[in-house]
């Protein structure tokens, strides 16, 4: 498990971004079940690792969608009439 960085989340398309957090959701979800099992995980810290990519990821989104709609409210001259 590679760490993205925020930069390489960035340049990703909108749909790469989703199919990489959908496999990294997946990841998460086994290396759960492994532990969940008392199977000893092959990283120990890729649990934290799983969950800090999927919130990097999350958080891009999420930041790229709040530009897309302040985007049109910025072209409408900002004095409030």
């Amino acid at each position: 498990m590679a760490l993205l960085r925020m930069k390489e989340i960035r340049q990703m398309t909108p749909e790469a971004r989703t199919a990489k957090l959908k496999e990294l959701q997946d990841d998460l979800l086994h290396e759960r079940g492994v532990a969940a099992m008392g199977g000893a995980p092959h990283s120990p810290g890729q649990i934290r690792a799983l969950r800090k990519n999927i919130a990097r990821v999350l958080t891009v989104e999420t930041q790229e969608g709040a530009t897309k709609q302040r985007a049109p409210a910025a072209g409408k001259g900002g004095d409030g009439t």
